[in-house]
């Protein structure tokens, strides 16, 4: 793509990656344009975000040389797409698997076997014909996030994509990520720190899509799988497909050698992960010469391994109530993990796995009497860091989601 047509695009990742910092007519309008991809606007979002020529064009997937052969996309937040594809290539089953994802602006850069830019996605006809062709030669589909994967070529309609799937003789399921499905009226209840309490949030436009995504599960009636526990309550039929974290990429030799304990944390996205709620706290106990604490945002997928490494605790999310890839990965690196994870999700991992989650509890009003107990006891910290690497290696190295699609759907 020429230099002319990369600085608006670079505007465009920018104004995406934090939405809250724009008017609200501003996201209205983007709202709008999401929900109405072939309007006039939409069209010309589209077109703005750059043309494209026959080197932007992938080719197209394909299949692998197995009995079931099984297609992911297209989303492939944190390169879950990809590693639930390398985790059932790795299983026992005679089962070969390839991801595709739809290179987002503001997202972040993930591996794929198949990445499509947004402008090729969009509007490549080409692409979308060839892809559809060559999808049909797998066996099963599995769609990310109730999001299309054919661009326009179905009007971004799922369930006409699903139709046509199915015509060609594929089965297709479907996997929940989180905003997708999680419907805001519902978890403003389960805890009082639900993000979706602030009257900033965009309440109206995610209940509404939650609620439509889960109106199609319902009419669709295929399998369907949640990536993080906590998803269940927003789809009771469905099955909880863990994330996946390659523990051999976080794996550490030897323990940080910090006068004080380092505590880290690295919000994705500081309103959701409850980054204000705990500053006052944490800053406290560094003012008081208990610990160092280190906040970092913007860091690129590839440097979090060395972060991690050189700290003694994580502090994940508390506001969701729940856990996802950043605190697996920070199991796995051996770190202390504290957040806030709702007990109905402590004990549905633990009746789906038999272990229980490793992850120090603790809320916005708690966090800093836990991290000064925490900080006096290294013994306490060693041994609760060894319990989340076998957490980790037990329920998110990829075997066991590779089973639970095996056995709740491939090979059903």
């Amino acid at each position: 793509m020429s230099r002319l047509l990369s600085a608006p695009r670079r505007l465009v990742d920018g104004l995406l990656r934090d939405r809250t910092r724009l008017p609200r007519f501003v996201n209205r309008t983007i709202d709008h344009i999401a929900d109405h991809p072939d309007g006039l606007l939409g069209r010309l979002a589209a077109r703005s975000l750059g043309g494209f020529d026959a080197s932007d064009i992938p080719a197209p997937t394909a299949a692998p040389a197995t009995a079931a052969r099984v297609y992911i996309g297209p989303t492939n937040y944190a390169a879950q797409g990809r590693l639930w594809a390398a985790a059932l290539d790795a299983s026992d089953a005679d089962v070969g698997a390839r991801n595709m994802a739809v290179d987002v602006p503001g997202g972040f850069d993930f591996p794929a076997d198949t990445i499509v830019p947004v402008p090729v996605y969009t509007r490549s006809r080409e692409w979308q014909e060839a892809e559809l062709e060559a999808v049909g030669r797998f066996s099963h589909v599995l769609i990310e996030a109730e999001r299309a994967l054919f661009g326009r070529l179905f009007s971004r309609d799922v369930e006409r994509e699903t139709a046509e799937l199915e015509r060609r003789g594929l089965s297709v399921a479907f996997l929940c990520h989180g905003t997708d499905i999680r419907l805001p009226s519902r978890h403003v209840g389960l805890t009082p720190w639900s993000p979706y309490a602030d009257a900033d949030s965009y309440n109206t436009k995610f209940e509404r899509d939650a609620a439509r995504n889960r109106a199609l599960l319902d009419r669709l009636d295929r399998p369907t799988f949640v990536s993080t526990p906590d998803l269940l309550l927003d789809v009771p039929y469905a099955t909880w497909c863990p994330v996946v974290v390659d523990g051999a990429v976080w794996q550490v030799d030897a323990e940080p050698e910090n006068a004080r304990p380092l505590v880290v944390h690295v919000p994705s996205k500081s309103a959701v992960k409850g980054t204000a709620l705990i500053e006052r706290p944490v800053r406290g106990l560094e003012a008081e010469g208990l610990l160092d604490y280190r906040t970092v945002s913007g860091v690129a997928a590839r440097q979090m391994p060395g972060l991690y490494r050189s700290a003694d605790i994580v502090l994940d999310q508390f506001r969701l109530g729940s856990y996802g890839v950043a605190a697996v990965e920070a199991m796995a690196a051996g770190r202390v993990v504290v957040g806030h994870v709702l007990e109905s999700v402590r004990r549905s991992v633990s009746e789906a796995t038999g272990f229980a989650v490793p992850i120090v509890e603790a809320t916005p009003d708690t966090v800093g009497d836990v991290l000064r107990e925490l900080a006096a006891d290294p013994e306490h910290r060693a041994r609760l860091g060894r319990e989340g690497v076998a957490f980790a290696e037990a329920v998110h190295d990829g075997r066991l989601s590779a089973r639970v699609l095996l056995d709740g759907w491939i090979e059903s």
